[in-house]
């Protein structure tokens, strides 16, 4: 597998586990830290899985900065479900 792509997902999962005790501000930085890692993941390869975990990410981020915990987590499920399909 992709180096990037395995950042990727334990940053997420490090979000999701925020999310769930509604630390929106910690979800982010680990939303962010695993953006920046799909995204390099991107430069090297082309899949439909790393675009969607990337936009989960992405919103995982926004819904962080807003407060929303909750939201932010599902996005970053989302992202997970999607970053662990990318073989």
């Amino acid at each position: 597998g992709n180096q990037h792509v395995a950042e990727a997902l334990d940053h997420a999962k490090e979000a999701v586990a925020h999310g769930k005790q509604g630390h929106a501000d910690v979800l982010v930085k680990h939303a962010q830290e695993g953006l920046k890692h799909a995204e390099a993941a991107q430069k090297d390869m082309k899949n439909a899985h790393l675009a969607e975990g990337v936009k989960g990410l992405k919103e995982a981020v926004e819904h962080g900065k807003a407060g929303h915990a909750d939201v932010a987590t599902k996005a970053a499920e989302s992202a997970i479900m999607h970053l662990s399909e990318v073989k």
